[in-house]
């Protein structure tokens, strides 16, 4: 991607391919076996908008510092409107995209052309154009977060009120609601995009003007640069600025958690898929090329998949960064452009598993049967006794005794009975006498156990719906803050075009 070229110098000798090099190789280093080993010209496609933008602003940065001429200033913004036109397939050969553009505006407009790239290496630049690029991947990221949650608080404000079981080590626990249980991933989801953002701000501060590591002799304006970039600051040291990866690897690591949340929720529903309580809609399931009959969750497989590409990711990130000295070294070169597959890899299956579970068809009967399966209603009965002033311990023994009796298709009266023989074992006396009957029945029916747990973010609707307002006005603020950052950077979108005009 780059090499330690200084860039401070006032490159203006030579035409492009005049001696069969490039703008900055030349003819001593552009032969041999090890050029298409060293070009990452073809990934480079990723930051071909990036490295435009940030040739723009850091030349009219160099005019208005009086570093270079106007009309030269003029030339080379008009040349390179003309290799954005042609297009990222046309540029030159080269070993990086910057490299590339530099050498095509040379070809355009002669040796003056060379001038664009005074004051900065190859070091800065590629670190600039790597943020300003991963910085949009972020903000898309969150935009699939948010929307998630919106799908997410819809479906649970439907299914406040429908009783399902819950699990633990996949064996059922205690009754729950569908909308309890969403909101449980909208709650995941919003720290998820919490991360998202707070990367964001880190990723946002512009390195260019750092040159090789060194700074440069000229008299640049870094943070007029980082303006017209939509930056919200520099990273100052200019050796970190050139060295620094870390932002890649918290953003890998970020999107890696998210895939990780999507992954838990495919899971459940692959489960839940298989057990019949729930179908998927037709656009995010297929079927089988022999089997007719199948309805697989192909969809939500893949979001699980993709959960392990994200975390390979994020530990190849670091891996490659844990032994680098400083300042910058040819590795990086590696480290960037998987981040920017699998952020988009993480968005689109944050949309899919969104769309899933909005689209996704609740069997609200074969939910309610399965909510009582396993005696789950087990620990509303301990905790009545326990409110009743028994011991907890006493209380979770009679109803462990009672757990081998009851049948999952016993009623609520059945069921009482046989708690009933259980205390009188562990007692001596009969359950009614410390609690009445019809209290033990309420709690054996799963939608009356849900109702009692209404403890701040418990399943008891009236619970949910406190969450459900706390989750939708979580989504807002993270919508606002979305949107703040999005017209920001088309603000200086907008300015720096407006800078170009002037100087073309």
């Amino acid at each position: 991607m780059t090499d330690d070229d200084p860039g401070t110098a006032d490159a203006s000798a030579g035409d492009g391919d005049a001696d069969g090099g490039t703008a900055v190789r030349r003819d001593r280093f552009s032969g041999g076996p090890a050029r298409e080993f060293l070009s990452s010209l073809a990934a480079d496609e990723a930051i071909f908008e990036a490295d435009l933008a940030v040739d723009r602003a850091h030349v009219v940065m160099l005019a208005e510092q009086g570093i270079v001429d106007d009309g030269v200033a003029g030339e080379i913004l008009a040349a390179l409107d003309d290799v954005e036109e042609a297009g990222h397939g046309a540029l030159p050969d080269g070993e990086d995209v910057h490299e590339a553009i530099e050498t095509a505006v040379i070809d355009r407009i002669g040796p003056d052309g060379g001038r664009m790239h005074t004051a900065r290496s190859r070091n800065d630049e590629v670190a600039t154009c790597i943020r300003y690029r991963l910085r949009g991947d972020l903000l898309a990221a969150v935009e699939a977060t948010v929307a998630a949650r919106e799908a997410f608080v819809d479906a649970a404000d439907d299914h406040a009120e429908t009783v399902m079981p819950g699990y633990t080590h996949l064996q059922p626990a205690q009754p729950t609601t569908v909308g309890h249980y969403l909101l449980s991933y909208e709650g995941a989801l919003a720290r998820d995009t919490e991360r998202l953002l707070d990367a964001y701000d880190r990723v946002n501060r512009s390195p260019l003007g750092g040159a090789a590591f060194a700074g440069t002799p000229f008299d640049v304006d870094r943070d007029r640069t980082a303006e017209l970039l939509g930056f919200d600051g520099t990273v100052r040291n200019s050796t970190d600025a050139v060295s620094a990866r870390d932002f890649l690897a918290e953003s890998a690591s970020a999107l890696a958690t998210l895939a990780t949340t999507l992954s838990g929720l495919a899971e459940d529903l692959i489960v839940f898929s298989n057990k019949g309580v729930i179908e998927l809609a037709d656009a995010y399931a297929s079927t089988s090329s022999i089997m007719p009959q199948k309805k697989n969750p192909d969809t939500l497989e893949l979001t699980r998949g993709v959960a392990g590409d994200a975390i390979g990711e994020a530990t190849g990130t670091l891996s490659l960064l844990k032994g680098l000295p400083r300042a910058y070294n040819r590795d990086l070169q590696r480290a960037h452009a998987s981040v920017f597959d699998i952020a988009d890899d993480v968005r689109e299956a944050t949309e899919v598993a969104a769309g899933a579970v909005a689209t996704a068809d609740w069997d609200e009967d074969a939910l309610a049967a399965a909510a009582g399966e396993g005696f789950s209603i087990a620990t509303g009965v301990a905790d009545l006794l326990a409110a009743n002033g028994l011991p907890f311990r006493t209380a979770h023994e009679i109803v462990a005794s009672a757990a081998t009796e009851v049948a999952d298709g016993d009623d609520p009266a059945t069921a009482a009975a046989k708690v009933d023989e259980a205390a009188r074992a562990v007692l001596g006396e009969s359950l009614f006498e410390r609690v009445s009957r019809d209290e033990v029945e309420r709690v054996l029916d799963p939608a009356e156990s849900v109702a009692s747990r209404d403890s701040a973010g418990g399943p008891a609707p009236a619970a949910v719906a406190e969450e459900l307002a706390a989750a939708t006005a979580g989504i807002d603020a993270d919508g606002a803050a979305l949107d703040e950052r999005r017209e920001s950077l088309a603000a200086a979108a907008d300015a720096l075009a407006a800078e170009v005009a002037t100087h073309e």
